[in-house]
């Protein structure tokens, strides 16, 4: 079967650095980290981390308020961005509505941790079941942001939802792809979605991942790659991804911003919490083979860089072994977002795009002192202006889960 071209022709974000790409990448720009202290969490007993990437939920009556009632913050940042999506790419709602050639592919880690911290509250406080509201049950389902991002927009088409940790959101963009490229959708808007909460934080921090030693200097963490790192920061926020076949785009004109090559997503097999280099190596080097180039093709490679030592570590190894002796410029951007989580690989494909538009490499933010377990590549510390044609984005997730993405310039 001869496979169809996928590409990319829109895009929306809410991150921790604002409202829109150009607020994105503006914070971006600017070398900002959206890391502050949380007061509100500085009561928990146990919590060891007290600091996050927090946004601020705003235009939320936008949404009408039959669709936005079954929605949490997660789900109204997936619509706001995928409205951000729709424009960017010239495509009118109406065309998204009905269309069983127009799909939807939404990632997050699980359903929204805020309303399922209320809900067992109400069950532990007041054993009370009738306390809970059928909204209740919409927010807190698996896939709550692709089922309200779906109602919202009338998708009719392939509606799914993507589960795997840090990699749901590539996992949604691949999947996207698949599609596409197999001939089964026109056009998919895909990506990840995430809220931020106190037992977010916590589920890290019971697994000593989080970030501790700079509650009093919020701004100096993450360090991706960082001598003195000491783990992961959480965020929030949406990145939306509009992805249509070729064809149709070139047909309407569209704006090309590049083409998906390659793709694979794999498991480690090995370990549940510890990154397996070998296989991140093997996932990396099966989605180039997919988009049929080698090493020497890339001209930047976005790291997946959470700012844990295990993770940076296995990381930075499998990418030395990948890349030999190719000197591919490498960042990543979790110093300035924290880590989004499930939205993390939508939105930071959403940078690299910027980056291969402006020819712009944005570098590793608090990354002052290279880890000696972080060394043999090519780290990005400053500003780099280089021509980007072809680059690599990566996602690894606790569970061993690993997703890896090839975009190129048309």
């Amino acid at each position: 079967m001869s496979l169809k071209r996928a590409v990319i022709t829109g895009m929306g974000a809410v991150s921790p650095l604002g409202y829109g790409v150009e607020e994105l990448i503006s914070g971006l720009e600017s070398g900002r980290c959206a890391t502050r202290f949380m007061q509100e969490w500085a009561g928990h007993k146990g919590l060891n981390s007290k600091v996050a990437a927090p946004l601020a939920l705003k235009n939320k009556s936008d949404i009408p308020r039959k669709y936005r009632r079954t929605m949490s913050p997660m789900s109204i940042f997936a619509a706001q961005a995928s409205d951000q999506a729709l424009e960017s790419g010239g495509i009118e709602r109406a065309e998204a509505a009905g269309n069983p050639r127009f799909g939807c592919i939404i990632g997050h880690t699980s359903g929204s941790p805020q309303t399922l911290h209320s809900a067992y509250t109400e069950l532990v406080e007041n054993a009370n079941l009738g306390l809970l509201g059928s909204s209740d049950f919409f927010r807190c389902i698996s896939h709550t942001a692709a089922l309200n991002v779906a109602q919202y927009l009338g998708i009719t088409g392939t509606v799914m939802a993507s589960s795997a940790a840090c990699a749901s959101g590539l996992q949604a963009v691949g999947a996207g792809t698949d599609l596409i490229r197999t001939g089964r959708q026109d056009v998919v808007l895909c990506g990840g979605a995430e809220e931020l909460h106190m037992t977010v934080t916590g589920s890290f921090d019971i697994l000593f991942a989080t970030s501790t030693h700079y509650n009093d200097t919020p701004a100096k963490t993450p360090r991706p790659f960082d001598r003195d790192r000491d783990g992961l920061v959480c965020g929030e926020g949406a990145g939306m991804l509009l992805l249509e076949e070729y064809g149709r785009a070139k047909k309407r004109g569209a704006t090309i911003l590049a083409e998906i090559t390659g793709y694979h997503t794999c498991g480690n097999g090995a370990h549940i919490s510890r990154s397996n280099p070998q296989s991140m190596e093997l996932c990396m080097a099966t989605a180039l083979a997919s988009a049929g180039i080698q090493t020497a093709d890339l001209d930047y490679v976005n790291a997946h860089a959470t700012g844990t030592e295990q993770g940076d570590s296995a990381e930075a190894r499998a990418l030395a072994a990948l890349l030999s002796e190719e000197k591919v410029p490498v960042s990543g951007l979790k110093g300035y977002l924290g880590h989004t989580l499930g939205a993390s690989g939508p939105i930071e494909l959403i940078c690299s795009l910027a980056m291969m538009e402006k020819g712009l490499i944005y570098p590793t933010l608090n990354l002052d002192n290279i880890a000696e377990d972080c060394a043999g590549i090519t780290h990005v510390r400053e500003p780099l202006e280089r021509p980007i044609e072809c680059f690599l984005k990566n996602s690894f997730a606790f569970g061993g889960i690993n997703a890896a993405i090839v975009c190129r310039k048309v």
